[in-house]
């Protein structure tokens, strides 16, 4: 393993944080934010942001809502006809 530098941990952050690298990249990446501050900060935001964007897409429409955009929805689809 090799610390890659700042400027390949940025490239590949994303696809380290979702796991899509090859396990050397990942090695290489994971040894630069245990040296690097500023990428080790990055990271945490990046990690941050991913669960905060899951969870907001778990959550669902107050059933009233959710009824009056299908009603409104319905309504433009019978007079585009």
């Amino acid at each position: 393993m090799t610390d890659c530098g700042c400027d390949k941990a940025k490239q590949d952050l994303e696809e380290y944080l979702h796991n899509e690298l090859c396990n050397e990249d990942a090695a290489d990446i994971r040894e630069h934010l245990e040296h690097c501050a500023d990428c080790n900060h990055e990271a945490h935001m990046g990690v941050v942001l991913t669960e905060v964007v899951q969870r907001a897409c778990k959550e669902t429409a107050p059933e009233v809502l959710r009824a009056q955009v299908l009603l409104k929805i319905r309504e433009l689809q019978a007079h585009s006809v």
